[in-house]
C-alpha cells in the first residue's frame, strides 16, 4: 500500500431498513473493508422520532447519525468519538447522506458535546475497555432526558454482556432487542433522575481530567506518567516500550518524532536524551494525546507538543533528525497492517537526510522488507524473545 492510497477516502453502500446509505472509509478508518455488524443493529433499531435530539458515542464511521437524520428526521444529531479518523470519517458519511447540520465532536463520551445538552436517544458502539464504556454509559445516562432512551451494540468477545449488566445497574431496566451471530444491540430507558444503582460506579477515572499515574523506570531513570483508560498500555507501561526506550539513540539536541504516542513515554524519554531539541507527539486518539501532554508536563519537558494526527499528516510538511514509534496492529480483534505500514512511509518522509527511525514491534511482524523498501536499508538494534527492534536512515532522495 502507497501513501496515496492510505489517505484516499472512498464510500460504500449499505443497506438499513431497505435504504441505502453511503459510506466513508479508508485504510485506518472504523470497520474499514466490512460492514460492522454492531454499527448495523444501531441504526437498525434506534428508535427516533421527529424532532429528537440523537447522540452516538463512539461512532466510528457515522452511519447511526446519518440514519437518523436522513430516515428519521431527528431535530439534531451529533456524533463524538475520540479517534480523528473515525471523527473524519462520520463527518464525510454525513456529507455523503446530504445531511448537512449534523455535528461531529473529537472526544471521549460528552466531554466535548455542549454542557446543557438533553437528548432523547443515545446510541454507544461499546469500545473493549471497560472503563472507557463506564465513562461512555455514565456520559449517557447525564445528558438523556427522563424518558429517553440509551442503546449499546456490540459482540459477545467484546463485553457485550458485562455491558448489558452495567446499563442495567445504571437504568434499572435493560432489554436485548436484537441479534446477529455474536453480536447484539441492547436498550435502555431512563426513568429516574440518579442512577438506579452505584454499584460498580465509584471508578476515579470516569472524570475527562482524571488520569491513572505511573511511576516507570526507563532508560536507569526515574518518570511519571499520566494515561487514561483506553490508551494502550493506559495502566502499565509495556514491555516493547520499555524495549525501545532502553536502545533507541538520540543525540544532544536532536528533534525527535514520536509517532503513535500513546501516554508519551518514548517521546519523552528521547526528550530527556536530546535535552533542548524539540520534541513532537503525534497520536489518532485525543485521549492519548491528553495524557502523552499532562506526562510531558510532569517530567518538564518545556519544547514539546502533542497533537491529534492520522499517522504524521499533522506534520508532513516538518522534518525531524529522529523517529520512535511502537505501531499498533490490531484493528479490533483483527490484526492490521496498514496502519503500521504508514508509520514507516510517514517515518521517512519526515525525517531528515540523515535522520534516523527506531521502530518496536512483535518480532513476527513482517516490517524488514518495508522498512528497507521505504529507505533502502535496515538493521535490528534488538532481537528478543517477543520483540525486535528495528531502524533504518534516510538518505539521499
Amino acid at each position: 500500500m502507497n501513501e496515496t492510497t492510505y489517505r484516499e477516502w472512498r464510500t460504500y453502500s449499505v443497506k438499513v431498513a431497505g435504504k441505502a446509505y453511503k459510506v466513508a472509509t479508508k485504510p485506518g478508518a472504523f470497520a474499514h473493508g466490512r460492514l460492522d455488524p454492531a454499527t448495523l443493529l444501531l441504526a437498525e433499531h434506534v428508535e427516533v422520532k421527529e424532532g429528537d435530539t440523537v447522540v452516538h458515542m463512539n461512532c466510528g464511521n457515522g452511519l447511526v447519525g446519518a440514519v437518523a437524520s436522513v430516515t428519521a428526521h431527528a431535530r439534531r444529531v451529533l456524533l463524538t468519538d475520540r479517534n480523528i479518523v473515525s471523527v473524519e470519517a462520520a463527518r464525510r458519511t454525513l456529507a455523503a447522506n446530504g445531511v448537512t447540520d449534523g455535528e461531529v465532536f473529537l472526544g471521549h463520551g460528552a466531554y466535548a458535546l455542549p454542557k446543557d445538552l438533553q437528548a432523547d436517544s443515545v446510541a454507544i458502539r461499546i469500545p473493549q475497555e471497560r472503563l472507557a464504556l463506564l465513562q461512555l454509559l455514565v456520559d449517557a445516562f447525564k445528558i438523556l432526558k427522563v424518558g429517553g432512551r440509551c442503546y449499546i451494540a456490540g459482540a459477545t468477545n467484546e463485553g457485550i454482556k458485562t455491558a448489558a449488566g452495567t446499563i442495567e445497574k445504571l437504568f434499572g431496566n435493560a432489554r436485548v432487542l436484537a441479534r446477529d451471530s455474536s453480536h447484539r444491540v441492547i436498550s435502555a430507558v431512563k426513568r429516574t433522575t440518579t442512577p438506579v444503582s452505584a454499584e460498580g460506579l465509584d471508578s476515579p477515572f470516569l472524570e475527562s481530567n482524571a488520569f491513572n499515574e505511573l511511576d516507570a523506570t526507563l532508560r536507569g531513570k526515574q518518570y511519571k506518567l499520566y494515561s487514561r483508560p483506553g490508551v494502550f498500555s493506559w495502566d502499565h507501561i509495556d514491555e516493547a516500550t520499555t524495549i525501545l526506550a532502553d536502545v533507541m539513540q538520540v543525540q544532544a539536541g536532536d528533534s525527535v518524532l514520536d509517532i503513535g504516542c500513546g501516554c508519551g513515554a518514548l517521546g519523552i524519554v528521547a526528550a530527556s536524551l536530546s535535552g533542548h531539541g524539540q520534541l513532537t507527539m503525534v497520536d489518532a486518539d485525543v485521549e492519548a494525546v491528553c495524557s502523552a501532554t499532562r506526562s510531558a508536563e510532569a517530567n518538564g519537558i518545556a519544547n514539546y507538543r502533542a497533537l491529534t494526527s492520522d499517522v504524521a499528516t499533522a506534520v508532513l510538511d516538518e522534518r525531524f533528525d529522529v523517529v520512535v514509534t511502537n505501531p499498533p496492529f490490531h484493528v479490533g480483534k483483527a490484526t492490521d497492517l496498514s496502519v503500521p505500514m504508514q508509520f514507516i512511509h510517514d517515518a521517512w518522509e519526515v525525517l531528515v537526510q540523515g535522520g534516523r527511525l527506531f521502530l518496536v514491534a512483535n518480532r513476527t511482524l513482517p516490517y524488514e522488507q518495508a522498512i528497507k523498501h521505504r529507505f533502502g536499508n535496515v538493521a535490528t538494534l534488538h532481537d528478543g524473545p517477543r520483540f525486535k527492534v528495528l531502524t533504518a536512515t534516510r538518505g539521499i532522495d
